[in-house]
């Protein structure tokens, strides 16, 4: 996919987030995309939120994480994403669903809140273990 679809596709995400309207999926769209392109798109939906939005990259995430979610979304592998400062709420907040989520789903995950950063290639059990600060419940 080149560079302009990217973009594109990364300000429809963009413009449909603040306009809480769903999209219709781009795999409909582009049945040849790629991991890498969807990644890509990602990346550019985020930087939007940074420039733009005031929003900050406070963790990562995995999502779909086991082999039953993966098969409800026909995907042979996790995912990842980034968290944003805007994503997160503090124990106890109330959250309007009416005015921030489109489409209500939740998926429970457990976080692990480093102490360090990992960096690799090689990272072991061991390495994420000792980064670890502590774990807890997210969604």
């Amino acid at each position: 996919m080149d560079q302009s679809k990217i973009d594109a596709y990364s300000q429809e995400l963009y413009d449909a987030l603040h306009a809480q309207k769903t999209v219709a999926p781009i795999t409909d769209r582009e049945s040849d995309i790629t991991i890498e392109d969807a990644y890509a798109i990602q990346l550019g939906f985020i930087q939007r939120r940074l420039d733009n939005d005031g929003d900050t990259v406070i963790g990562k995430k995995i999502g779909a994480t086991s082999k039953i979610v993966q098969g409800m979304l026909d995907v042979k592998q996790p995912d990842f994403g980034h968290l944003l400062s805007g994503m997160a709420y503090n124990d106890g907040a109330e959250v309007s669903i009416s005015n921030t989520l489109i489409q209500t789903k939740m998926e429970g995950e457990i976080a692990f809140v480093l102490k360090k950063e990992l960096m690799g290639p090689g990272v072991t059990a061991a390495d994420a273990l000792a980064a670890t600060d502590f774990v807890m419940p997210c969604f």
